[in-house]
Parts: structure tokens; sequence; C-alpha cells
């Protein structure tokens, strides 16, 4: 099979449904053979009956390729029935998640796929978004086996990519044999820069050199800046346009002993020999201002360029290429963070100190907003199973910018509570939640609480005192202690549970199902309410282990008296089942998102949190 054939079959069951490309072979339809005869050179086409090729997998087989569908979520592969036929690719069949597909990937693999899916920039509107992208596979004790990737990935309800699908392709052997083009000539399309396996394979080479020579090299990673944006506001031409005057900007810009390569949509990486640190930042700051120094002409008019680099000075920061490559990613987006900093040359504490500079300036925000009173509480409905009716509201902390926008706590509570300033927020969600449970006789709220405040010794003193100013809040406030919280200590969670139930409040489980406690355990602590994680809901029309855990879990706090919370609820057909199952609330974006109530209002809405 020529080239030209194998692309048209593959581009044909990209086209298929995956479903047919996964199951088992089935009847073969009769195909179409051509025949090339050396003369005359005229194609001859004949009819031949029940030709393998025309069945999916057949096809597949053929030009060494195997589909998958893959749970990005979740982490879950599923490959095609053929992964067991195709040489080499066999060894993805063992490769049946996330974290073991990842230890296959040569060094380039991992940034190759991160830039292709999670960095893309680009957004799903409802079909996919393509990709095609050439990497290395550790698939036995040699070199890398260089596969071709084309897919398709789709976003979930947050926006961000949840699954793909697709086929990866060997292409080395009989791919080299019908297009015999070396490593070296293969170049990128629109740049005619070398592409991405060439400049690893010669990192590698340039590490050994090193050893020999006592030598030091840089490696560059420079960054477009608002490539996306160009995308859209002025198309994917245009944007080509600018990439291709950066790259020859570059080109003619280095050494004779350098080399560059293109690294992605919007990257390039450059290889400089015989490079110390200085040298890397003066080499560094030249290529900057030879990118930023005049606007691209382009067919939408000139544009301003601007690059970001992050750099590395190797064999000195970095052992070998997947390291170079890891820290160089870790320098550059430094650089993107700063405003003001273009270049950043990776230094080994340079992580630790980010962390630091960031925790300061979280501790600094924080300490702000509890004075000036921008903490906030958004209400998310948690409704009854069987009419869809609001039972009570999950009070999630927000925290404002001065600017009116708002923060979510992700983004700032694991830095407050390595910090100190958990218990801090707490205190004041839970103030503020018992002032709008004052203020409407009518509303029942669920407040989290940080293990750090649940297992200090004021803790319970404390809440029993704000409980107390206002008679009547006690039975309406429901607590929310994770389940990876409650099993840390399990003597120390049963007491203060208890103590906690004697000022009168309920208990409830967050997150069950992923410290897999277990049941003996759950029916010691006494909790009130088992909130489901998400994570087992949110694929259950899809995944029969899911279901099969979700609804033993639900028949389980049943027979213990135990009601129940599905969380990330974010469909009917979702919905449906659980109801049937028995789960006694549901709680999700299917039923309402956080928002913020109107001051003095109860839980009328003012505008999203």
């Amino acid at each position: 099979m020529s080239f030209d054939q194998s692309l048209a079959a593959r581009r044909l069951l990209l086209r298929r449904p995956l479903s047919e490309v996964l199951a088992a072979p089935g009847q073969h339809a009769a195909a179409t053979r051509v025949v090339e005869p050396s003369s005359p050179p005229q194609k001859q086409v004949e009819q031949i009956e029940a030709a393998p090729p025309t069945d999916p997998l057949a096809v597949l087989t053929s030009i060494k390729g195997v589909a998958y569908q893959w749970d990005l979520v979740e982490g879950v592969i599923h490959w095609g029935a053929n992964v067991g036929d195709v040489g080499k690719l066999k060894a993805l069949g063992e490769a049946k998640t996330t974290q073991a597909f990842t230890r296959l990937l040569s060094p380039e693999g991992l940034a190759c796929r991160r830039e292709a899916i999670d960095k893309s920039g680009r957004g799903d509107t409802g079909s996919g978004v393509p990709y095609q992208i050439a990497y290395g596979l550790t698939l036995d004790a040699r070199e890398p086996a260089p596969v071709e990737e084309t897919g398709r990935w789709f976003s979930g309800p947050d926006r961000k990519p949840a699954s793909a699908h697709g086929l990866i392709r060997l292409v080395d052997p009989p791919f080299a044999a019908e297009r015999p083009v070396s490593l070296q000539e293969q170049r990128d399309p629109l740049t005619g820069l070398h592409r991405r396996d060439y400049l690893v394979a010669q990192t590698a080479r340039q590490f050994e050199l090193c050893a020999r020579n006592n030598s030091t090299f840089a490696f560059l990673l420079a960054s477009i800046d608002n490539l996306s944006f160009i995308n859209h506001a002025y198309g994917y031409d245009v944007a080509d346009e600018l990439v291709l005057e950066v790259a020859n900007k570059l080109r003619h810009n280095m050494r004779a002993t350098d080399l560059i390569a293109r690294y992605s949509g919007s990257r390039f990486a450059l290889l400089l020999d015989a490079c110390d640190s200085e040298q890397m930042a003066l080499a560094a700051q030249r290529f900057i201002d030879v990118a930023t120094q005049t606007p691209v002409t382009t067919s939408a008019g000139a544009l301003p360029t601007s690059l970001r680099i992050g750099g590395v000075v190797a064999p000195r920061q970095a052992r070998g290429p997947r390291s170079l490559i890891q820290h160089a990613e870790e320098a550059l987006d430094i650089a993107r963070e700063r405003a003001a900093q273009r270049f950043v040359a990776y230094q080994p504490s340079m992580v630790r100190d980010e962390a630091r500079l960031r925790a300061q300036t979280i501790s600094d925000d924080i300490t702000s907003a509890l004075n000036e009173r921008r903490i906030k509480l958004a209400l998310q409905p948690i409704v009854r199973a069987g009419n869809g009716e609001p039972a009570f509201y999950e009070a999630l902390m927000r925290m404002e910018n001065p600017d009116g926008s708002f923060v979510s706590p992700g983004s700032i509570f694991p830095t407050a509570e390595k910090i100190g300033l958990a218990q801090l927020l707490d205190h004041r969600v839970l103030e503020l939640a018992i002032g709008h449970l004052a203020a409407d006789p009518q509303l029942t709220l669920a407040v989290n609480c940080s293990g750090t405040t649940a297992y200090h010794h004021e803790w319970p003193a404390q809440l029993g005192g704000l409980l107390g100013r206002h008679p009547g809040t006690a039975a309406r406030l429901i607590i929310e202690v994770t389940e990876t919280c409650a099993i840390a200590d399990i003597e120390a969670t049963r007491r203060i549970f208890a103590e906690m139930r004697q000022i009168g409040v309920r208990i409830a489980m967050d997150d069950f199902g992923a410290g897999h406690t277990s049941f003996r355990n759950l029916r010691n602590l006494h909790v009130d309410i088992l909130k489901i994680d998400g994570a087992f809901v949110q694929n259950l029309a899809r995944s029969a282990d899911d279901r099969f855990f979700v609804r033993t879990l639900v028949d389980l706090a049943g027979h213990l008296g135990i009601e129940t919370v599905a969380e990330w609820v974010e469909d009917g057909e979702a919905a449906k089942i659980l109801a049937d199952w028995g789960v006694t609330y549901l709680q999700g974006h299917y039923f309402g998102a956080a928002q913020i109530p109107l001051a003095g209002s109860g839980v009328r809405w003012q505008a999203a949190g």
C-alpha cells in the first residue's frame, strides 16, 4: 500500500464510528484493488470479493495503526481489537491508563501531547478539536519507535479536554521504506525548520559530545505571545504567516553551529552549541529583540509580535533530554507568568522560589479580603431526587477581588492550608453561613470544613459559640468533612463528630469513594449524609464500573439509614438513573450553578459567583 493510499485509509477510518474500529472484525465487503503493471504506466482497476482492507481493523493493521478511545478525566484508554496484531504496538494493549501510556513516551512525547491537547489554546465548539502529532514510543529495549498520532479531543462541562479518539500508527520501518526520507530531511511543512523528533535526537548526541569534551550547551524554548488570539481574531492563515516570519527571524540570527526546530504550534526550540549561562542570556535577549523590534507584515496588515523564552544550560542543569525539556518548559511557564521578564533561565531553586512568592501573594490577598469583607458565599442548590425541588444549599467560598471579579477556592485554599490561613477562612465562611440561616428561617446550608479546622482543639467550642448567638440555626446547618480527611485519624474523627452532634448540627462526609473508607468505619462515625464523589457520577452513563460502585454504595448507605447526595450531576439521564437507584439528593450544574445571593434576600440571586 502506498503512502497516499494509507493516508486516504486513515481519513476514512476517522470518519467511521469508533465503535466499529474498536470492535472485533465482522464481515468484509467487496473492495477495489489498484494494480500497477510495469508497462504501460497506466493503472488498472479490478473488482475482488471479500477483500480484507475494507474492514476497519484490517485496514488499520495493514497501515500498522491502532485506534483508541481515551477518557482524559478518568485516565482510561480503550484500544482497538487489533492492538495485538500490529508488531511493536501490541505493547499498547497493556497501557490501559494514562499513567501507563505516559511511561512509554519518549522525552518529547509527553510535551508533544500536552501541547496538542492540554495547552492547544483551541476551544471545542461541539465537534471536537483535531490534532496530528509525531513522537516516539519506548515499546522495547531499543530506540523509541517513531509513531504518528491523528485524533480529535472533546471538552467536558468545564470546557477542558475530557475525551479523545483517534489512531496511532507506526511510521518506521515500512513508512520509511515507502518514503525514503531521513530524519534530518523531515521538515516542518510550514516553516521548513527541523521537526521536534530530530531536535531531540540531536540533543541526545549533544549530551554525548559534552561528556567527551567537558563542554556545555544551552537549550531554549521560545513561545510567541498571544498566538491563540491571532488565530481567533484573524484566522489560522494569518497566524501561520506570523509563525513563518518569526521562524525566519530566529533562523537568520543563529550561528552556523546552532540548531532550531518547530517545537509546537507557537513554540520553537533552539539548541546552542558551546554555550554557558551568560552566553545563553545574551542569545535569548537577541532573539527576543529581533522578533519584537518590527511588526510582522501579514495579509491582515502589520501585527506586533513578542517572545517569551525559557532556557537551560546542560549538562549542569539537566542530565538527559527528558529533564532538559522539562526544565525548559518550567522556565518558560514562569517567563509567561511574569509580565516584565521575557527570559527566564532555569535554576534548581526556581520552583521553590516561585512557590514561596506565590504563597506570599496569596497570603496578602487573603488577608486583605478578610479585612475588607470580600469573602462571599456562593450557594448551589441540592435538590430532592424525587421531585427536583431544592432541599438545601451548599455554601461555597468565593474571594472577591478589588475589581469585582471572583477567585475560586481551588486556586487559593491549598496554599491557605499550608500557610495557616485556612482556619480564618473557615471561620469567616461559617459566620456568613450562620448569618444567612438567621436571616431566613426556611434555609438549610451545608458548609465545608477543612481538616486543619476540624481537628483543632478549639473548633467545637467556636462552632457552639457562633451557633449559640442565633438559636434555631444549628438544626439547619450541615458540616461537610472530606472522606480523606476523616480517615486520616478515625478515633479523632469519631470524637470530633460526636462533639458536633451534641451541638445539634448534622454531618456530611464529602467526596465519599475517594478514600475507600470501610463501611464499618462509616457506621462508627455516625454520619448523617454521604456525598458520593463526583468522579464516579460524571461518567455514570458510560462506565459499568462506576454504575456498580455507586449503586452498591447507595444500597449500603440506605441499609445504614444514611442519606446520600450525588455530586456533579450534569444531565437528565444521570439524574434519572440516580433517582431510580434511591439516591436521596442530587447536586450539579444540571440543577443550578453556585451563585451569590443578593444581600439580605435569602437565596434570591444577583449574579453567578
